[in-house]
């Protein structure tokens, strides 16, 4: 037995807007800096990796990421600075809510694992 915490943002009017699949997306970026290329790592189309990215954008109120056209020099992503915060921040409070789980569950549960 397991319990599990999952820690999803919504905006007020309860539409999803971060987690942990646009949180791998952003770190696909960072290693490969491309969203296309980080996109096809997790087996998504590039225009839902772009339309996620849109969504938490707008959210949030900021660029996440630095988009440049392709063509004939190549084109390419990366993390703005306010989303590599963002980032950090919504890691740090995703760790911290799971070690705060796993500390209840052993409260609640005692012999469990």
């Amino acid at each position: 037995m397991q319990a599990v915490t999952k820690i999803v943002f919504y905006t007020d009017e309860q539409e999803k807007f971060f987690g942990e699949g646009p949180c791998r997306l952003l770190h696909g970026v960072e290693r490969t800096g491309s969203l296309r290329a980080a996109a096809g790592e997790m087996g998504m189309a590039y225009t839902k990796a772009l339309k996620l990215l849109q969504n938490a954008e707008k959210a949030l109120g900021f660029a996440l990421t630095e988009r440049a056209a392709g063509g004939r020099c190549g084109g390419g992503s990366r993390l703005t600075p306010e989303g590599k915060e963002w980032l950090a921040r919504y890691e740090a409070y995703r760790d911290a809510c799971i070690q705060a789980n796993r500390r209840l569950y052993l409260d609640f549960f005692p012999g469990q694992r």
